[in-house]
């Protein structure tokens, strides 16, 4: 059961990087973060306002790393994500996020001075390598920087987010549940989103609405990412890891790369190119040397919510 539901996880993140393509054509990325994760909000607090109310002390007593990982996990990833996708492929996207396992390692180095091996530094550069030669290939031929800059730069930005999010995770209360931890982030992102979405409001002077196109495709996706990739994913994520552990677990990541790009190719058309396969081969190289001679360190899972 765990390896479904950590499988299901990783499969339901990956079809974001899809969903989110497709309604950045008819949904304001900045409106639909912020409906992404009010609607979270409002189904978290629903389902599990006593465990919530219960952990709602450790929560606020902690509120400076809470809002920190908020603001990675809740704003800048997916807003970052779904403004790029304006611009790139849902491929490229789930290729960049492939990344970050050895970005977590890094950052884990210089932030919480973790030891590194000269493999771990050669995963690093592989890997990284592997990201701008990608962001480079995807600008060929084009007349000017702004191909480059905007797609690429702001999922590059969002993988860099998630991966600092990752790392930072270690810093949160390990007496609250999951659920309670999701959705106070929930909430304090969508308190965020706020007034980033009204300032966007003020200064595009041709903005028509939230929503472009009413149509059963764009509810249904908004639906999908509310459900699936917002709750779905975080509760069955949280209860595989406290089944089998957060080691065996982290395996599971390299679903969402897999799964994102699979369906981009299936669903979007997204041409699968020569250069795509040169940063795979990059990318799992670097995990590989990442992965080997590394020192875990096993957190306390918490306590179980479900």
């Amino acid at each position: 059961m765990a390896y479904l539901l950590l499988a299901l996880a990783a499969v339901f993140w990956g079809g974001n990087y899809v969903v989110g393509h497709i309604l950045v054509q008819y949904v304001d990325p900045y409106g639909l973060s912020l409906i992404r994760w009010g609607g979270t909000t409002l189904i978290m607090l629903s389902f599990y306002w006593k465990t919530f109310w219960h952990d709602f002390s450790a929560l606020r007593n902690n509120l400076g790393v809470n809002v920190l990982l908020s603001f990675l996990g809740q704003v800048s990833f997916p807003l970052s994500l779904y403004i790029g996708l304006q611009y790139t492929t849902s491929l490229n996207a789930a290729i960049y996020i492939s990344s970050t396992p050895c970005l977590v390692l890094f950052i884990n180095h210089f932030i919480f001075h973790e030891s590194i091996s000269k493999q771990n530094v050669i995963g690093v550069i592989a890997s990284t390598a592997g990201v701008i030669y990608l962001a480079f290939s995807n600008a060929k031929g084009a007349s000017s920087l702004q191909a480059f800059g905007k797609g690429d730069v702001l999922t590059i930005i969002s993988a860099l987010s998630w991966a600092f999010y990752c790392a930072f995770l270690r810093l949160k209360s390990r007496n609250v549940t999951n659920t309670s931890f999701v959705a106070f982030s929930s909430l304090i992102g969508t308190i965020i989103l706020i007034p980033i979405f009204l300032l966007h409001v003020a200064l595009v002077q041709d903005f028509h609405g939230i929503i472009y196109t009413y149509s059963p495709v764009v509810i249904a996706g908004i639906l999908y990412l509310i459900i699936f990739p917002s709750w779905l994913s975080y509760v069955f994520w949280s209860k595989g890891v406290s089944l089998i552990g957060t080691t065996r677990s982290e395996i599971y990541t390299h679903l969402i790369p897999v799964s994102g790009g699979i369906m981009g190719i299936t669903f979007l058309g997204n041409k699968f190119q020569f250069y795509h396969i040169i940063t795979l081969l990059l990318i799992v190289f670097g995990i590989v040397c990442c992965s080997r001679k590394r020192k875990v360190v096993e957190p306390s899972l918490p306590r179980e919510e479900l």
